[in-house]
C-alpha cells in the first residue's frame, strides 16, 4: 500500500486544561483522519511541526502535503512567524504541492493568494453552523447539499483569494468553503472538534461571549455534524491526482 506523507503545521495549542482530555490541535486532526481513511488505498503518515516556534521540514518535497489548522492568533497580526508560514504557503502553492486549510489556515491562504480576511461584523461564529453546498469538491463522489460543522472565530474571509472556487457558504460566512485548482481545499469549520470540545470551549469562553451568544451556540450542539464526511473529503482530496 502507498503511502502519502502529510506535515501538519501547528499555529496553536488547545489550552492546557483541555489537553488530557481532548488532546492537542494535530493529535485530533490525525485522529478523524485516520477514522475516515480506513477504505482509501492510500495510507496517510502524518509529522507535526511547530512553526510558531520556526519548525519546518528540511525541504518542502519531504511531504506530499500539509495541512494548516485553527489557532487563536489572528491572520493579520505583526508576528514574524506568521511573515514565514506566509512565505511558505505562498511557495506551496507556487510548487502546487497540496495544502489544507482548517479556520486560521482557511484564512491565512486566503490572505496571502489575493484574498482577504477581516474581523467580522457579525461578533463571534459559535456553535453547529450548516453551510450550502454550492460546488461538490472534483475528488469526490459524495454530493451533498449541506454540511454542517462546529466553528468557533471571529475573524472570516471576507474576500476570495485569486483562482479560488466557491464550495459552501451561509449568511454569516459567506466564503466558509474554498478550492483553488486541484492542490487547495479550505474550510472555515472543524472537522477536528468534537461536539464536547466545542462545549468546553463555549463554556471556557462564555463570558467573552455573551449569554445570547453563547446559549444559541449551546443550543446548536444538539444538530449532529458533518465532521466524519468533511474528513473523508480531505483524505480524498490528498489521495487525488492533482
Amino acid at each position: 500500500m502507498d503511502s502519502m506523507r502529510i506535515g501538519i503545521l501547528k499555529v496553536d495549542s488547545v489550552l492546557p486544561e483541555f489537553r488530557s482530555r481532548h488532546g492537542d490541535y494535530p493529535e485530533m486532526l490525525i485522529q478523524i483522519l485516520k477514522l475516515n481513511s480506513m477504505d482509501d488505498k492510500r495510507k496517510l503518515r502524518f509529522k507535526t511541526f511547530d512553526v510558531e516556534r520556526g519548525d519546518y521540514p528540511k525541504h518542502i518535497d519531504d511531504f506530499d502535503g500539509y495541512i494548516i489548522p485553527g489557532s487563536r492568533k489572528s491572520v493579520y497580526d505583526r508576528n514574524y512567524w506568521i511573515e514565514v508560514l506566509k512565505e511558505f504557503v505562498t511557495t506551496i502553492d507556487a510548487k502546487k504541492k497540496k495544502l489544507v486549510g482548517v479556520c486560521f489556515g482557511h484564512q491565512l491562504i486566503a490572505e496571502v493568494l489575493g484574498g482577504k480576511t477581516e474581523r467580522c461584523d457579525r461578533g463571534w461564529g459559535v456553535g453547529v453552523h450548516e453551510t450550502q453546498i454550492h460546488k461538490p469538491p472534483w475528488f469526490t463522489q459524495n454530493h451533498p447539499k449541506t454540511c454542517s460543522l462546529v466553528v468557533s472565530h471571529r475573524d472570516q474571509v471576507s474576500k476570495l483569494p485569486n483562482r479560488a472556487e466557491l464550495i459552501a457558504s451561509n449568511k454569516f460566512c459567506p466564503h466558509s468553503m474554498f478550492a483553488i485548482e486541484k492542490h487547495i481545499f479550505s474550510m472555515q469549520g472543524h472537522p477536528e472538534f468534537t461536539l464536547q470540545y466545542a462545549m468546553d470551549l463555549l463554556q471556557a469562553r462564555r463570558e467573552i461571549l455573551g449569554e445570547s451568544i453563547y446559549g444559541n451556540a449551546l443550543k446548536s450542539l444538539s444538530i449532529s455534524t458533518d465532521r466524519n464526511a468533511v474528513a473523508a473529503w480531505i483524505v480524498e482530496f490528498f489521495s487525488s491526482k492533482g
